[in-house]
């Protein structure tokens, strides 16, 4: 129960309370809600709403459990990872509980160890809930995108919008050499006095597009242009946008999706056509997509016509996808690169970045933000996590 390097009388006094709480209360309070406290706060989540939502998880655990074949059922492979980190979240509040009389200890040596111990079972609780919130808001699958196209464009601003693109496009470079992340330069668009109108980046390397996608939209930046004589301050904008590459399509046809039937063919061409069962039709039965052949004589050959036909719409029906899920995802990063559509400010007289998608939250010393990339992948870490607390509020909420 115990760190192997507590003393062999603090471990047996601990377990034999352990002991005669576990036979008093019986198993652990499988609905036990007490200790969600920590996550609650931390997340902001309304504490009432939240305990229900998880106490209504349990008991559907619970029906599933009930039920013949429960482990081939999807739900109880989803809630499953849930009941566990609130299972051993409940065994470390009982531990915690029990170590209050040790505590309280008149041996001093006793109750530093149960102090340090209460400690470490805390911090540990602060783990669970990290890895509640994860289990609790499902991934993305684009999440795990190890290729995107990252698009700059210069917006509103003229030469300020320009030049600010550059400093932009200079501090992703930053960032993905942090990362580690190969690149490629596709396209790169210049000014005269060193701005850039528009640039694209080919990247790649381990989930990409989950830090990337929270920088697609309008940068907004607000300073004193070199350009400017009269000491104005002016707001230029650059729209970023973070693409998942499109993948290499590869069609795979299994025999058994495939419905084949063949029948006699129809219209002119001799007695032989309109006597043998040469025309095929052969029907894709997870897409409903058929397809017919009957421009030769032989059966096989018009198969092959059929399957190469078939194989062609099924390639072009997945690229249709992709290319809408593409567009989907531009659209959705940024409608116009006009000032009040931005996502952060970059504010040189104030020396502050602020993320418009995060409530009172401001990052300081531009010049380190811009060029090192490390408080650049914090600022990321943090919307991710505001992102899972929103979805996850209003999952509860429903």
């Amino acid at each position: 129960m115990f760190s192997r390097r507590f003393t062999p009388k603090l471990c047996e006094l601990f377990n034999s309370r352990f002991s005669r709480a576990y036979q008093r209360n019986g198993l652990f309070r499988k609905y036990d809600l007490k200790h969600f406290s920590s996550l609650v706060n931390n997340y902001k989540i309304n504490s009432v709403t939240f305990e229900k939502y998880i106490a209504n998880l349990q008991l559907e655990f619970d029906s599933l459990l009930r039920q013949p074949h429960y482990t081939s059922n999807p739900r109880f492979a989803e809630l499953q990872p849930v009941i566990k980190i609130i299972e051993e979240k409940n065994q470390i509040d009982t531990n915690i509980c029990n170590l209050k009389e040790l505590i309280e200890s008149k041996d001093s040596e006793l109750s530093d160890l149960a102090k340090e111990e209460q400690a470490e079972l805390e911090e540990k609780l602060e783990e669970l809930d990290v890895e509640l919130l994860k289990t609790l808001v499902p991934s993305n699958k684009e999440d795990l995108t190890t290729a995107i196209v990252l698009e700059l464009q210069a917006g509103v601003g003229g030469q300020e919008a320009m030049l600010f693109a550059q400093e932009l496009f200079d501090m992703y470079l930053s960032f993905i050499s942090l990362k580690g992340w190969q690149y490629e330069i596709a396209e790169q668009l210049h000014t005269d006095i060193g701005g850039l109108r528009h640039a694209s980046i080919l990247i790649e390397g381990p989930e990409v597009f989950k830090y990337f996608k929270y920088e697609g939209g309008v940068h907004r930046v607000q300073r004193i242009p070199a350009t400017e004589k009269a000491g104005r301050i002016h707001t230029s904008t650059v729209t970023v946008i973070a693409l998942p590459q499109p993948t290499e399509i590869d069609i795979q046809i299994e025999p058994k999706d495939l419905k084949i039937e063949t029948k006699r063919s129809t219209g002119a061409g001799g007695q032989h056509v309109n006597t043998t069962d040469s025309a095929v039709r052969i029907t894709h039965i997870p897409t409903n997509i058929s397809v017919e052949c009957q421009e030769d004589r032989s059966q096989i050959k018009n198969r092959k016509f059929a399957m190469t036909r078939l194989r062609a719409l099924l390639y072009q029906r997945e690229l249709d996808k992709q290319t809408a899920q593409i567009i989907a995802t531009r659209k959705s990063q940024v409608k116009s690169s006009n000032r009040n559509e931005k996502i952060r400010t970059y504010n040189y007289n104030q020396d502050r970045i602020t993320d418009h998608r995060l409530h009172g939250v401001h990052c300081h010393n531009l010049k380190r933000f811009m060029k090192e990339g490390q408080d650049l992948e914090n600022l990321i870490l943090q919307i991710d996590r505001q992102f899972k607390i929103n979805y996850l509020n209003e999952m509860i909420n429903k």
